[in-house]
């Protein structure tokens, strides 16, 4: 019997998804700082997977730990080891670690396995492991996941501890410093990166001049801020007009600073900057298409489009934004402002061709064709500069490496170049005509602020020497302390390598965030920063960069425009991934669980009458390869990845956690089931992870893809389970079965409520807060052991001249008798709480109640949200969704009233 891994048997679970939630909002020093990457998974989560899937379980050695208090007791020690461990200030306590790593050697024979990442991406996962002490693989096609992955894991453990070498660098107030980990490397990184920003201002600082402003005091300009222009296409006015979303630029206590565009000549126009009053339109550009601001004119999308493929697209300086003792200063543009940007094309600096992504990236569809369309000519200047000095710098930290008599010094003056070539790819995401301005918060978005690339009407150029939001010191700032918080240690080893290809690597760890069939394409992405990197670092690392652009025709995505249509690609993306789950099967140690995450929403949907019915090819064909290529699943977690404010989820149903599927080689004498008895089996399964997933307060939007793991870890347990004609059941049929039997839990739970409720939640079921005719809501009420005229009593009910509806929640009763019980009107009151006054108001309403009453409402928001979702009813699931994700801050707000009141009692006493 294979030793349980304490990941197969339980784990501190709120502790780790809280540690990864807050993880997302830490930025200086983060990994995640070090370069742009997608979707990457949390520190604290892929250090958790990678720890418990080498840790036995106690209940595996009963030797040890004879009785079931025995071991519990040595569980809560290994948890606390797991809960000092996931803390973000801990990551490089010597302390924490050495604790963490003694109970890997001894649960390892002091003999651990080495780690594989086969899709390695940011790196999080083989820079965890190699925290934890393990020798390191990453692996991944894409050559700048390559790159990064090296910046993070192989090159500092090379030089950890060694002091910095730039002259001057270990004098006074550093003179006999211990230099520890990545330190003095970063220091190198700064001194030269500081040197290689002055030559840059020598070559091209007369691009960016300081701007007078009242009182004739010069600021440092931040930004400037331009819109696209295009001809009026009525033949009566004809004058270049401005696309721009917003005329205002700056909301400040309820005074705007905002443009107005003024008419110069016929065709001609310039900006003025305000600061009082108000526009006389926000803007002229909106989903529908834009409008002429001069004539009121429509101006549709295929006319501006067909304007900037023809090059008669132009561009135009709204305002001038500067820094100074005051604040931000916004200034009406100037002869020379308007005109400085004007430089010629720099010689050779050709980026490549820019893919078209409908729904990811569309500029291309504006005639922005290639990637260096993206960036305005003196945003091309300054790259192509930064990329000449960044050569010249090769030859000063060689000369500086020779005159300490450094013996690697190719290898270090390639190490400090890497981490520079870096800071401009950083200043290349805040530096190109995509870049937009955040009038909120007075700074640039950056090219890839979302999960992808939209085209800009109106955008921002920011001033690489100045220092603020995309500058170059900002930049290289956020490039050394991500170095200074490497561990630095052990050993990292990093390969360009396609994960369905044969490795020679063997008994292997394996822990792995694949790619989501169809869902981001990081090839198409990953070319802005290839052609960067290619001309910055090519010739350092000729195998690396020996293609044009990122390699995309192995790439696993299911890419209906890539592999000429639907079937085509999901053909591509099944067969890749089953051939790389047999490589890790091949490569994977038989008594250490692979560790899969997966956060694939289910999003095939086929309607059926009024409902839609959802399956998911993603999860389909991930669980296909696993299963086929000779993996149970042991184990299901569900892991918080995503902060709950992101700004994909504000508003949307989006996923919030990544399933961890903890996979085991299935024994070859796995016997066979039939259907019945999978079914037998799934449910007495299925119900107790439900209600453990429940009492963790997992999302809702989560909890149909957290239910596929412990259904396909009865599924994957056996060899076959045959259908009733003898033939196989395949993935598809056991995730449908899965299904229903998730949404038979939930009208389960339904049986548990008052009859009120019931009835509350049937006819929300068919009619949600609309009108039905009075005769179908009484019938109804009877059913469910009710009336109407009770109901309406309640006040949760209205009916009137033969029709009847829910009534809705900002116009349920304000006063609730809790001794009623009704947990539909209770349910509802805290979701309409949520949505206005957030979990301060949930608190007030919870804290007085001593009963199960806020449990039951938590548990029918879940009930009521797997309905909404089904309906396609989206505000409605949402709504369910944000009130059980702060369900456990809610009760924590109303435990401080509580004690609050208590205090206030006793002190009046």
């Amino acid at each position: 019997m294979a030793i349980k891994k304490l990941i197969e048997v339980a784990l501190p679970l709120d502790k780790i998804n809280e540690a990864s939630a807050r993880e997302k909002s830490i930025r200086h020093g983060h990994p995640s700082t070090l370069h742009l990457y997608w979707a990457r998974r949390p520190l604290a989560a892929a250090r958790a997977v990678i720890w418990s899937s080498l840790i036995d379980d106690p209940s595996s050695h009963p030797e040890l730990f004879p009785t079931e208090e025995d071991q519990n007791k040595e569980r809560q020690r290994l948890f606390k080891i797991l809960e000092d461990l996931v803390v973000w200030e801990n990551s490089n306590n010597p302390q924490v670690l050495d604790a963490a790593k003694a109970e890997i050697m001894r649960w390892t024979n002091n003999n651990p396995p080495e780690f594989l990442d086969p899709f390695a991406g940011g790196g999080a996962i083989p820079l965890e492991a190699q925290r934890l002490g393990l020798v390191s693989h990453a692996h991944d096609l894409n050559p700048v996941s390559v790159m990064i992955n090296k910046a993070m894991i192989e090159i500092p453990p090379k030089f950890a501890n060694m002091p910095p070498i730039h002259p001057g660098a270990t004098e006074g107030d550093n003179y006999g410093r211990k230099w520890n980990g990545a330190e003095g490397m970063a220091e190198d990184v700064r001194y030269y990166g500081e040197l290689a920003k002055l030559e840059a201002i020598k070559k091209i600082g007369s691009l960016y001049p300081k701007i007078s402003v009242k009182g004739g005091v010069e600021e440092v300009v931040i930004a400037w801020l331009w819109a696209r222009t295009v001809k009026c296409p009525n033949p009566l006015c004809g004058c270049r007009t401005p696309l721009a979303k917003s005329f205002v630029l700056a909301p400040k206590d309820k005074r705007n600073i905002w443009v107005e565009p003024q008419k110069t000549t016929d065709d001609d126009f310039v900006f003025v900057v305000h600061d009082s009053g108000t526009p006389k339109i926000d803007g002229t550009v909106n989903r529908k298409g834009a409008t002429c601001v001069f004539c009121n004119a429509p101006i549709d999308f295929r006319y501006i489009r067909e304007q900037s493929v023809s090059k008669k697209m132009h561009a135009k300086l709204m305002a001038v934004v500067s820094e100074g003792p005051s604040g931000r200063t916004y200034t009406t543009p100037d002869v020379l402002h308007s005109s400085v940007a004007s430089v010629s094309l720099p010689n050779n600096y050709e980026l490549g061709e820019l893919a078209y992504y409908p729904g990811y990236i569309n500029p291309t569809a504006y005639g922005f064709t290639t990637i260096e369309s993206l960036f305005t000519n003196r945003q091309l200047t300054m790259l192509s500069t930064f990329t000449n000095v960044l050569h010249k710098m090769e030859s000063i930290v060689k000369e500086d490496c020779k005159r300490l008599g450094l013996s690697d010094v190719e290898e270090y003056s390639r190490a400090i170049l890497t981490y520079l070539a870096f800071v401009i790819d950083k200043v290349a995401d805040y530096s190109s005509s995509i870049c937009s301005w955040n009038s909120v918060g007075q700074k640039l978005r950056n090219t890839f602020g979302l999960t992808g690339m939209s085209m800009s009407w109106d955008y921002a150029e920011t001033n690489p020497f100045s220092n603020s939001s995309g500058s170059y010191d900002n930049m290289l700032n956020w490039v050394v302390k991500s170095v200074q918080n490497l561990p630095a240690k052990g050993v990292g080893i990093v390969n360009q390598r396609n994960a369905q290809e044969k490795c020679e690597l063997k008994n292997l760890i394996i822990s792995t965030d694949p790619p989501y069939y169809s869902n981001i394409p990081y090839a198409d992405f990953a070319d802005y920063f290839y052609v960067l990197m290619k001309k910055n670092l090519g010739a350092l690392y000729p195998d690396v960069f020996k293609t044009l652009q990122t390699p995309k025709v192995e790439e696993l995505v299911a890419d209906p425009y890539r592999h000429g249509g639907k079937d085509k690609a999901a053909k591509h993306f099944e067969s890749g991934m089953l051939d790389a789950c047999r490589q890790m099967y091949l490569n994977s140690q038989a008594d250490i669980p692979v560790t899969i995450y997966y956060a694939y929403k289910q999003n095939d949907t086929v309607k059926e009458g009024d409902e839609s019915q959802v399956s998911s090819s993603g999860w389909e064909t991930m669980l296909t390869a696993i299963v086929k290529a000779g993996f149970a699943i042991t184990g299901t977690w569900p892991v918080r990845t995503e902060r709950i404010n992101r700004s994909r989820g504000i508003g949307a149903n989006a996923l919030a956690s990544s399933i961890v599927l903890v996979c085991r080689k299935r024994p070859e004498d796995a016997p066979t089931t039939t259907r019945r008895n999978f079914i037998q089996e799934l449910k007495r399964e299925l119900k107790s992870s439900l209600q453990k997933l429940q009492s963790s307060n997992i999302a809702p939007v989560d909890m149909a893809q957290s239910a596929i793991g412990p259904g396909m870890g009865v599924f994957s347990k056996y060899t076959q389970v045959l259908e009733a004609d003898g033939t196989p059941m395949s993935v598809r049929s056991a995730l449908q079965i899965i299904n229903q039997e998730l949404d038979l839990y939930f009208n389960e739970q339904d049986g548990e409520l008052d009859s009120n409720s019931r009835f509350c939640v049937d006819f929300y079921t068919q009619y949600a807060f609309n009108d039905a005719k009075f005769g179908d809501a009484d019938t109804l009420a009877r059913a469910k052991n009710t009336s109407v005229a009770t109901l309406q009593s309640k006040g949760v009910i209205k009916a009137e001249k033969g029709v009847a509806h829910l009534v809705d929640r900002d116009k349920l009763p304000e006063k609730i008798d809790y001794a009623d019980n009704m947990v539909w009107l209770f349910t509802q009151r805290l979701t309409h709480a949520m949505s206005t006054g957030g979990i301060k108001a949930c608190a007030s309403l919870i804290h007085n109640v001593h009963t199960s009453l806020p449990e039951q409402a938590k548990a029918l928001a879940y009930r009521l949200h797997s309905i909404a979702e089904r309906k396609g009813w989206q505000e409605e699931a949402f709504a369910y969704n944000s009130l059980v994700i702060a369900w456990t801050d809610i009760q924590m707000a109303a435990a401080n009233i509580h004690e609050r009141e208590k205090d206030q009692i006793e002190m009046d006493i």
